[in-house]
């Protein structure tokens, strides 16, 4: 596939996606939001990818919609995508099987912390930074912020929603209030990270990672005992599966698993 905004690439088991308006900070416009839910398929389909990796080329990560693009036809495509929630912006909205991990590099603004929520695995470089100008702009902070609120103490999401443009958060705080899992430092290393823990999280059944993600994340959207029950549907959904006995098998014969390939849902 060809992309304009975005570089799709494979290393190893790896897969990337990387924004490259870095020009324009890599904000999304028209054009970006219909390559993303491409990209995301193109490496969701791929028997060789088992990590996804997304990251942004330049000095920002992504900093949300192109207030440039929002005019005419692009406005009102954008407005529907919005009341619809049908946005296709991220792995979770593009419903990714394989687990997926934001690098964020630099500035991480507005619309952008949607990759931060949505991921399952989020690091930064030592000098990113985070802020959600939304209502500086006389805009509603919602959507990013409801589902930050999944991983981060309500009155942090709050306190950022609310000041907006007027503080940012570093990496160093945002990894406190365990909006990101792990600093980078020095920042030149963020991919090199990424790629590394990738290649970790890809030694594993790619089958039992899929059923994980599907467990956990749907318990989000239950209570505890609807979450536990559909939780134990996925746990049982591996019964029988060859993974199960290749682990144990490699385990004790000390050798790598021969994991079996991830199987198509198309």
């Amino acid at each position: 596939m060809t992309y304009q905004w975005l570089i799709v690439e494979k290393h190893g088991p790896v897969g990337w996606i990387i924004n490259n308006r870095p020009e324009r900070l890599n904000a999304y416009d028209a054009v970006m939001r219909e390559e993303f839910p491409r990209a995301w398929a193109e490496l969701d389909a791929d028997p060789q990818v088992r990590v996804i990796v997304h990251t942004g080329n330049g000095r920002a990560f992504q900093v949300g919609a192109d207030v440039d693009d929002l005019d005419g036809e692009a406005v009102l495509q954008f407005q529907k995508t919005m009341q619809t929630l049908d946005l296709k912006l991220t792995a979770w909205h593009c419903k990714v099987g394989k687990p997926v991990i934001t690098a964020v590099n630099g500035v991480c603004a507005g619309g952008g912390l949607h990759w931060v929520a949505d991921a399952d695995i989020v690091i930064a470089a030592a000098d990113a930074t985070f802020v959600d100008p939304h209502v500086s702009i006389g805009q509603v902070s919602a959507l990013e912020t409801i589902a930050l609120m999944r991983k981060v103490p309500a009155e942090a999401v709050l306190r950022m929603a609310l000041i907006g443009s007027h503080e940012r958060l570093t990496a160093q705080r945002a990894y406190q209030l365990g909006m990101i899992s792990e600093v980078i430092d020095p920042p030149e290393k963020l991919r090199d990270a990424a790629q590394a823990l990738a290649e970790k999280i890809a030694r594993n059944s790619p089958a039992a990672m899929r059923a994980t993600k599907r467990a956990l994340w749907g318990a989000l959207e239950y209570g505890l005992t609807d979450a536990c029950r559909a939780g134990a549907k996925h746990l049982t959904s591996m019964w029988g599966h060859p993974d199960q006995n290749e682990g144990p098998l490699a385990f004790a014969e000390k050798r790598t698993p021969n994991w079996s390939p991830l199987e198509s849902e198309s």
